[in-house]
């Protein structure tokens, strides 16, 4: 089979977004960078076809990710032309996240485009000294090899020296050709401050918990220390069992269920076993399944079963778009993630009295809509690692980006909504 006269591009992100953050911000955390991924692809297609003089046929972007589930720039990425996506697990270890599988994946795909006879020549932009074996094969196939280093910010090597030394062609991207896609985040200094709190955020976590929430809690984390103690402690489990730790000032955080009997929702009977209603308390959470237990005797409320969810508001078109969407615009960011799903709630309600009805409900969002959201948000890789829960303060961020659209659509149409101060604390 003769060989095929184009390029290919292999990129090991961890070392191209590690060595740019280290040559911009001082340190080879991602998180100190912002990039432009179109304008990255579009820099690394323009350079490997003027480099090699051979049309581009692929671009492989090779990352680590939790469980190997799509993060937002992954998922953006791979819907680019000419740009394939290969996902390593990502684990922490002493505090520090690393990729595994990476290399491995970057050395079966190198060789097998030099054993196909795929292309005439490879570019790799990556500086680990494992991918030597896979550089040597590609080499007795016949096809040449181009390492591109990232300026290190050191002026020395970030590479491995055999690997350097291996390689046939060998290219430095500088700092201004970096620029061009990707920013150090404005910190105000080399290290960045703590992030300050959105206001719907710290007024959540601000109001104050009913007496029977709190009474409830340091109940369950007594009976917990006493398993703990005989040594059959139940393991955690569910939503509840995520926020059963202390979360802002030492104070633990309820569960709907503690919520049952100290805030209730319309038409529930009194209950003479149950804490009577406080209605100055604020919920710290969104969802109303502290009105009632799901299949309980007394069923879901009927101001919420008549809310639709947005599945049954969506059509299949419009699934599409969404998809479209949150692919190509939608970051990730878990304020964000509350907000688009709360615009496309509305956007497609049939009547705006159910609008109306969901106002007069803050803090709670129905069960069924909430539980929907928390899905939703799920697909941005804002699961904690290895675990089926999201970050508790993610939730209060998706919760409160919900609301905060919410308020400005009603505002908008002059709908009546209750105040969302949280009350003070004293």
């Amino acid at each position: 089979m003769d060989r095929v006269d184009r390029c290919v591009v292999l990129v090991d992100a961890g070392y191209l977004l590690g060595a740019a953050a280290s040559l911009l911000a001082g340190e080879p955390a991602r998180s100190r960078i912002t990039v432009d991924h179109a304008a990255l692809i579009r820099g690394l297609r323009e350079r490997a076809e003027a480099d090699t003089q051979q049309p581009l046929l692929r671009i492989y972007w090779f990352d680590g990710a939790p469980d190997r589930v799509p993060q937002p720039e992954h998922r953006r990425l791979r819907v680019m032309p000419r740009v394939t996506v290969r996902l390593g697990a990502l684990t922490r270890s002493d505090g520090r996240w690393a990729q595994k599988g990476v290399d491995a994946a970057m050395h079966a795909e190198l060789t097998e485009l030099a054993r196909n006879r795929a292309c005439s020549d490879v570019v790799l932009v990556t500086g680990d000294g494992d991918l030597l074996p896979g550089l040597m094969s590609a080499k007795e196939h016949g096809v040449a090899v181009h390492l591109w280093a990232v300026q290190a910010a050191d002026g020395d090597y970030n590479q491995s020296e055999d690997l350097v030394a291996e390689a046939d062609e060998r290219r430095v991207l500088d700092r201004a050709w970096i620029t061009q896609a990707v920013r150090p985040r404005e910190t105000g200094g080399v290290c960045a401050p703590p992030p300050v709190p959105r206001p719907e955020i710290a007024a959540i976590l601000s109001a104050p918990l009913p007496e029977a929430a709190l009474a409830a809690s340091a109940e369950r984390a007594s009976e917990a220390r006493a398993a703990e103690a005989a040594g059959d402690a139940p393991a955690p489990s569910g939503e509840g069992a995520a926020t059963d730790r202390p979360a802002h000032g030492g104070k633990a955080v309820p569960t709907p269920k503690d919520l049952a009997g100290s805030l209730r929702g319309p038409g529930t009977p009194p209950d003479r076993h149950l804490p009577q209603p406080t209605p100055a308390a604020t919920l710290r959470w969104s969802s109303d399944r502290s009105w009632t237990e799901r299949g309980g005797p007394l069923g879901e409320p009927a101001e919420t079963a008549s809310l639709p969810t947005l599945a049954q508001l969506t059509s299949a078109e419009q699934r599409w778009a969404d998809r479209e969407e949150d692919i190509t615009t939608v970051g990730g960011d878990p304020f964000e993630v509350g907000q688009v799903f709360a615009r496309r709630w509305m956007e497609r309600l049939p009547e705006t009295a159910h609008l109306q009805k969901l106002s007069t409900m803050y803090p709670r969002i129905p069960h069924r809509i909430d539980g929907e959201l928390l899905r939703y948000a799920a697909r941005f890789g804002l699961l904690a690692h290895k675990d089926d829960q999201i970050d508790e303060h993610d939730r209060y961020a998706i919760r409160a980006g919900f609301w905060r659209e919410i308020d400005v659509r009603a505002a908008a149409e002059h709908t009546p909504v209750v105040e969302r101060t949280a009350p003070s604390t004293g």
